[in-house]
């Protein structure tokens, strides 16, 4: 009988130490970078963003993490400032250097600051995803680790002039951009795909960031008598614009570009914002995520999500899919696994081509009704 027991406590703990050689062990963390403006005059958009990040991250984490990693998300605020995300580009890289596990990095929130950080970021082991920077030249400038989660201004030009044109049936447009990387790109892409389609662009204007008064620019608008105005600009400066042309008793379709699809877009212009179209690159979390969703969301942020929620949450979802599929952190398997990808997720199917560029991305108009955003375009 003790020979028996003996014999049996043996094979039990071989087996035991067979199965422990057979599981892999936990390899810790790995920091997953966010950047985006967390306070300054668009923190909310920035905040946005990166709520969506960390809801994706904590759904993750609870599923068993990413390739034997859980995810630490770390949130850095370039508040709107290319010199300031300039100097996120030294913490990021101190990580790299001194052997950190990095998952990779999110941003940045606009193309001024992501142009710059790109600059750095192209060269270090790091996969890059931006959840909104639209300026073509991003992907133009060869980097083979840098994606975005969005259509570039090129597509938001082509669908945005398509729709003034042949839905509004309008010939006469001025367009109205903000001085940075963002409002300059799109306002030159604007006017391309515009003249192509034989509309005249009346009158092109510079407007600073954050302005909120307009009244010399309503009346240079009222002067060139146009049958539409074409904004490319921001949240913080589109509703203040539109309020100043309603109350001066311009009367003329305004068309808004992605930078606008904010909820402040709304709340900001006093009730003015009733009518004014609005492009997006992605769907509003009312008409795609599920009230579980949302409510996660909520216990996440202790807050409501807003429309670049759903870009944070996607640009994590396809990162993580894709160190999934490496099964590595090495950037280079990353990339060539995000380059092999095709996956569903909030904001539309996700293919990337050789640049970075999304794969036929969508664009999508909407209009404010009722103090709501309802898709109007594709209908």
């Amino acid at each position: 009988m003790q020979k028996q027991f003996s014999f049996l406590i043996s094979i039990l703990s071989l087996t035991l130490l067979l199965f422990a050689g057979c599981t892999a062990r936990p390899k810790g963390e790995a920091t997953l970078f966010v950047a985006a403006p967390m306070s300054g005059f668009q923190a909310n958009g920035g905040q946005t963003v990166v709520g969506g990040v960390r809801l994706k991250a904590e759904q993750q984490n609870r599923a068993g993490g990413v390739a034997g990693y859980s995810i630490k998300v770390v949130a850095l605020d370039d508040e709107s400032d290319p010199d300031v995300a300039l100097g996120i580009t030294d913490e990021v890289q101190a990580a790299l250097d001194a052997g950190e596990d990095v998952l990779g990095f999110i941003g940045h929130y606009n193309s001024g600051e992501t142009l710059a950080a790109m600059d750095v970021y192209g060269s270090l082991p790091l996969v890059v995803i931006t959840s909104n920077a639209s300026n073509v030249a991003l992907t133009e400038k060869g980097y083979g680790n840098f994606f975005r989660i969005v259509a570039n201004d090129r597509v938001q030009a082509d669908a945005d002039a398509d729709f003034l044109v042949n839905q509004l049936a309008v010939k006469r447009i001025a367009i109205l951009h903000n001085d940075t990387a963002y409002g300059r790109g799109l306002k030159e892409e604007m006017t391309r795909a515009l003249t192509g389609l034989g509309a005249q662009v009346v009158l092109a204007r510079e407007v600073q960031e954050g302005q909120d008064r307009y009244l010399n620019e309503v009346e240079a608008i009222r002067a060139a008598q146009p049958d539409a105005l074409f904004y490319a600009g921001y949240e913080i400066e589109a509703p203040y614009l539109r309020a100043d042309l309603v109350e001066a008793g311009i009367d003329i379709p305004m068309l808004a570009s992605d930078g606008a699809f904010l909820a402040a877009t709304i709340d900001e212009a006093g009730g003015a914002a009733e009518g004014l179209y609005i492009s997006a690159f992605g769907p509003s979390p009312a008409s795609v995520a599920d009230p579980a969703w949302v409510e996660a969301y909520q216990a996440v942020e202790y807050r409501n999500p807003d429309t670049y929620s759903i870009n944070g949450y996607a640009a994590a979802e396809v990162l993580l899919a894709a160190v999934e599929k490496a099964g590595s952190l090495d950037a280079t398997k990353i990339a060539d696994a995000l380059r092999g990808l095709n996956l569903d997720t909030l904001i539309g199917k996700v293919q990337y081509n050789a640049a970075g560029d999304r794969v036929n991305p969508p664009i999508y108009i909407y209009q404010v009704r009722d103090s709501a955003f309802v898709q109007v375009w594709p209908r």
